[in-house]
């Protein structure tokens, strides 16, 4: 199974960037987003930023995998 994660772009320098979510960061490229910038919200899988998100949907998301998380460890 393939799981892609919401992140909020904390740099940016050439196709290379620093994600974080949850407290944790995460390097990544964002070779198919143009125009990131810090404060962005993007959608990564396998370590590259394939979507852009609002900041609503990028909550919406990590919500979800929390609440995945919760039912596992019950």
């Amino acid at each position: 199974m393939c799981l892609a994660v919401p992140l909020k772009i904390v740099s940016v320098e050439g196709k290379q960037a620093v994600g974080e979510a949850a407290g944790l960061t995460q390097k990544l490229r964002v070779d198919f987003i143009p125009d990131v910038r810090p404060g962005d919200y993007v959608m990564v899988h396998a370590g590259f930023a394939i979507q852009r998100l609002s900041e609503a949907q990028a909550r919406e998301n990590l919500a979800c995998i929390q609440e995945a998380v919760d039912a596992a460890s019950e």
